[in-house]
This record gives C-alpha cells, structure tokens and sequence, in this order.
C-alpha cells in the first residue's frame, strides 16, 4: 500500500507565506507526477500545480507567479511554497501522486492524502 501524508497547512494572514509538504511511503517503486489540488467550501477540486518526474511544471493561472511547485525524488516528497496569498487561497489542499508500486510496477495508480486546510485571513 502506498500513502500519502501532507504537512504544513494552517492560518495565514493576506500577503504571507506558506509551504506545504506531502510525504509518499510504502510500496513504491517509482513516483510519476505529483500534483497539489485544492478545493474550497462549495467549490469543485481544482489543479494548483503539478510537477512531473522530469520536473517540468504547470500551474493554474490563479497562482502563477506566487506558487511554486517543486519535489525531492530521493524522499518521494513534493512540496509547494505559497507566497502572497490572498483571502481565496483558503481551501483544502490535497496532494496527489502517480505511483507505481513494487508489486505492479507497470501500471501507475492515482493516489491522494487526507488533505490540509490552508486558510487566509487576518
């Protein structure tokens, strides 16, 4: 079995900064893409920003230029750095990972962790 753990989320004021961690363990073979989404109160699960294990990039427009998504293949961890957030940052975020597993290593599954709430408020 596979998991993933986020870390990081909490209570930020507009304008500051905050970054979020997502741990993958157990069985793992290897790690394809990894991915933050977020969903806030009433609103669909939307991409945030997804890095590939080439490490190329892509963000949604609402965060370009103060997201950064960026990962450490030696600890199947990705993270992302939240600068100048603003009051519709807040949501749940939750990490998303391709992985394949040391029992089937040709096929990559979709794995997700539990989620943090960020929150932006002064």
């Amino acid at each position: 079995q596979v998991q993933l753990v986020e870390s990081g989320g909490g209570l930020v004021q507009p304008g500051g900064s905050l970054r979020l961690s997502c741990a993958a363990s157990g069985s793992i073979f290897s790690v394809d893409a990894m991915a933050w989404y977020r969903q806030a109160p009433g609103k669909q699960r939307e991409l945030v920003a997804r890095i590939r294990s080439g490490a190329s990039t892509n963000y949604a427009d609402s965060v370009k230029g103060r997201f950064t998504i960026s990962r450490d293949n030696t600890k199947n961890t990705v993270y992302l750095q939240m600068n100048s957030v603003k009051p519709e940052d807040t949501a749940v975020s939750y990490c998303n990972a391709g992985v394949r597993t040391l029992t089937n290593p040709y096929m990559s599954n979709d794995y997700w962790g539990q989620g943090t709430q960020v929150t932006v408020s002064s």
